[in-house]
């Protein structure tokens, strides 16, 4: 590719958002993208009460049950605004955000008090699992990892992954269920090359141009940890999940992004790479 070309990467197959951070999201059709992410996408946490800790699936052996809750955030059809958050219980019920019944609820729950807000702590922190797996820095332990400032994410506002390296997962360990939901992305890309690899490896430090407007940056490979394992729905627990990444590539799975100009992205949009 000479200088000013660009290379068509794939389409957006499938578009995510994830309201409550370590909870299931939602699928889209469309999302707006601006400067501080994919809008609604982790706007909300759960915060243990007692150590002012985000609440994370990271650590499943206190915060597992949070992948039992649907979290969503419908359009208003009067507006196009949307509508103050809904969570799905595991029993069925639903609560409303902003509530003392949803922080009641989820307390229940999880067997400790938390409560579910939009205000991010000073230095928000999280408890992380790291299982026994090879070729990780650590095995069998618990860390506390420091979160971007001012964010409930873990490491970048955007998070892509292709068909590719789901397909190229699933060769690799044929047992294991490589769905996207244990992968948690934003924006699952439709490979334009029809080999599986890690094409996404070939994308840090490049430019990607979404629909009209959108262009990001891709900032560096998505490593994986435990929460790529743990049941999820009619997902088992499998540690083959995360310890094939591991072992075939450096435990990533996607890719990060920041955004350089805000846009829609709509599924079915063209991806360009320069």
């Amino acid at each position: 590719m000479t200088a000013g070309q660009s290379d068509l990467a794939g389409t957006v197959a499938t578009v995510w958002r994830y309201p409550v951070k370590s909870m299931r999201g939602e699928e889209l059709n469309a999302a707006d993208i601006n400067t501080q992410g994919m809008v609604g996408d982790r706007g909300y946490a759960v915060i243990d009460v007692e150590t002012g800790k985000v609440a994370s699936a990271k650590h499943p052996k206190k915060w597992r049950r949070l992948f039992d809750c649907l979290a969503m955030l419908r359009p208003n059809l009067t507006d196009g605004h949307d509508t103050p958050l809904q969570v799905l219980l595991p029993d069925g019920a639903r609560a409303v955000g902003g509530t003392n019944d949803i922080d009641e609820r989820l307390s229940a729950m999880l067997g400790r008090a938390v409560r579910l807000t939009t205000a991010v702590p000073a230095a928000p922190q999280l408890e992380e699992y790291w299982p026994d797996v090879a070729g990780r820095a650590r095995q069998n332990t618990v860390t506390d990892e420091a979160m971007p400032t001012g964010t409930f994410f873990d490491g970048a506002l955007i998070h892509l992954m292709t068909t590719a390296t789901l397909d190229a997962l699933r060769r690799l360990y044929p047992e294991g269920r490589f769905e996207v939901r244990r992968f948690r992305p934003n924006l699952v890309v439709a490979s334009a090359a029809a080999e599986t690899r890690f094409v996404e490896n070939d994308w840090i430090n490049r430019t990607l141009a979404i629909g009209k407007d959108l262009r990001l940056k891709v900032t560096g490979p998505c490593a994986r940890c435990v929460m790529t394992t743990l049941p999820q729905g009619d997902l088992p627990e499998d540690a083959g999940i995360l310890r094939t990444a591991v072992q075939h590539n450096r435990a990533a799975v996607g890719v990060y992004a920041t955004v350089l100009a805000p846009g829609r992205v709509v599924r079915g949009d063209e991806i360009l790479i320069s």
